[in-house]
């Protein structure tokens, strides 16, 4: 099962946070999300754990946790993409405007002008 850990202090190494877990069974491994300019870690990561059970244990007992100072929020992790395999939170509507291009559809100014740059002077 994968695990999210968030609000880790940024010191935090990935050898203590797989410790931390091992006290609740066998972890596969740990993946903290790194800021791509400096490699510094960005505060959460990831937690892989091969038995459900002993996954389900670690995150009731770690959330909300004090850990190096601070409370750690873990939940079990989402696939990326949000909805996947077929199960829909009907959040796939697109971006801004609801698909309907840049105006939005209804009451947009699209090309029906309105807009700042529509040329009617006020400028």
């Amino acid at each position: 099962m994968n695990i999210y850990v968030g609000n880790m202090p940024l010191e935090t190494t990935e050898e203590q946070l797989k410790q931390a877990f091992e006290a609740y069974g066998q972890v596969d491994g740990v993946n903290f999300i790194r800021d791509r300019q400096t490699g510094e870690s960005r505060g959460f990561g990831f937690v892989q754990m091969p038995n459900a059970t002993e996954a389900k244990a670690a995150i009731e007992a770690m959330h909300g946790n004090d850990f190096q100072g601070q409370p750690l929020r873990v939940e079990e992790g989402k696939p990326l993409g949000g909805a996947s395999r077929g199960v829909s939170d009907g959040g796939d509507r697109g971006g801004r405007g609801g698909g309907r291009g840049r105006g939005g559809g209804r009451g947009g100014r699209g090309s029906r002008g309105g807009g700042r740059d529509s040329g009617r002077g006020r400028y």
